[in-house]
């Protein structure tokens, strides 16, 4: 028995062993990543921007757009850094208003340091269209969405559900409109109205922002108003865009306004340095993972990403976003 029991006591101490090298394995293989990846940046690009004198710095923005501290510091670094101009590829289709005027300003800001160009990657509709304002110049492609111009303020009601379940929420507010509208009772005709006063003042404000960026008439920014989306060739009949195609117009277009050299080599400029711009490491630790045999923390891996997925579409307050349709 007693050999039984010293045998179990080593294997265990083996185990342990085997799991803290395999850890050890894990976290080697990760920094190696890491390293092959800065290695491979393009050259004249560092984490935080673009190196030397003579290039023309390439903006990404694409995805929700939110409120995000690290990207105006990041485009406010780049107002001050040496490159000779910025192209914006943007592909988004909005977010919070809240977020899109906060980014729509760094590059308002960006454009008095810089000449600033923005080429539309597919998307830029509402909050993303935002953004777009903030440039000197608008290229889309002939198929690409542009506008929706208009807010929204959406919120699920589940209080039929709570009634058919058995459940109620008792709430004890300071005053009628407080924590209004709520999800767990209907909406009452003061919340409802409260709401749509703040969604027309920031519709409003966007259109004031079109009309005043776009030097468009009356008629022309009611017709475009409306909520819809239009493709870059309708864009450019109604003012929205100024141009259509894509970095190379971008280039060619520096050229002969701003007078750069359209030989000028254009370079990634990174908004932040860290390890969430390395999207592939997520996959990666995964697969590490499960090759020493650690699948339970790979699944815990995954697991997070869904979390941080689900936290991104979670936009609170006002929107400016598009929503395509979808069938029943």
């Amino acid at each position: 028995m007693s050999l039984d029991a010293d045998t179990i006591v080593d294997r265990r101490r083996m185990r342990r062993r085997l799991t803290v090298w395999r850890v050890l394995a894990v976290l080697l293989a990760v920094i190696a990543v890491v390293a092959v990846g800065i290695a491979l940046r393009a050259p004249g690009t560092s984490a935080l921007g673009v190196t030397g004198t003579g290039a023309i710095a390439r903006v990404t923005i694409t995805g929700l757009i939110r409120t995000d501290r690290q990207r105006v510091e990041g485009l406010d670094r780049l107002a001050k850094s040496k490159a000779k101009a910025v192209i914006v590829h943007i592909n988004s289709p909005g977010g919070t208003t809240s977020g899109s005027e906060e980014l729509y300003n760094s590059l308002m800001r960006l454009r008095a340091a810089k000449p600033t160009v923005v080429v539309v990657d597919g998307l830029a509709a509402s909050g993303g269209y935002i953004a777009a304002l903030g440039a000197d110049h608008i290229i889309a492609g002939e198929t690409a969405l542009v506008g929706s111009i208009g807010v929204l303020f959406q919120y699920p009601n589940v209080s039929d559900l709570l009634k058919t379940i058995g459940v109620s929420v008792e709430t004890i507010k300071s005053s009628p409109l407080k924590a209004a509208p709520s999800g767990f009772e209907p909406t009452s005709p003061e919340a409802r109205k409260a709401v749509e006063e703040i969604v027309m003042d920031s519709y409003a404000w966007f259109k004031d922002l079109v009309q005043k960026r776009r030097s468009l008439d009356d008629a022309t920014l009611a017709k475009v108003s409306d909520g819809r989306v239009f493709t870059g060739r309708q864009g450019l009949t109604l003012k929205l865009v100024d141009e259509l195609g894509g970095e190379r117009a971008a280039v060619a277009w520096l050229a002969k306004e701003k007078k750069i050299d359209p030989d000028t080599p254009v370079r990634d400029y990174r908004l932040r340095d860290r390890f969430g711009d390395f999207p592939f490491l997520h996959t990666a630790a995964i697969t590490l993972l499960d090759g020493v045999g650690l699948g339970s923390i790979a699944r815990r891996f995954e697991e997070l990403g869904a979390v941080q997925a689900m936290e991104r579409l979670n936009l609170d307050g006002l929107l400016a976003l598009w929503h395509p349709p979808t069938g029943n």
